[in-house]
């Protein structure tokens, strides 16, 4: 299915969401930190499930991924996300 499908104005949103896809994803991961920080039990698992698979999104070298998921350390994922927001 081509672009050409969708009307200009569904493209121009279609091509907005990918230029902006990093930073909507660091939003995300973002908006995670903080609903982890209060979670407990396994919607606190459901969200370092949701955590992981954001940050292969943005592309997070694995090794970084492996630290923080194998610490499940929220302080670490905030530090990841001040790095990428600053």
């Amino acid at each position: 299915m081509g672009m050409e499908n969708y009307s200009r104005h569904q493209q121009g949103i279609i091509k907005r969401y990918y230029q902006n896809f990093d930073a909507i994803q660091a939003q995300k991961l973002s908006d995670l930190v903080a609903e982890l920080f209060l979670a407990e039990g396994k919607k606190k698992e459901k969200l370092w499930a949701s955590a992981q698979t954001t940050m292969m999104k943005l592309e997070v070298p694995q090794a970084r991924i492996d630290q923080i998921m194998g610490k499940k350390d929220v302080t670490l994922l905030a530090n990841l996300v001040k790095e990428m927001m600053g």
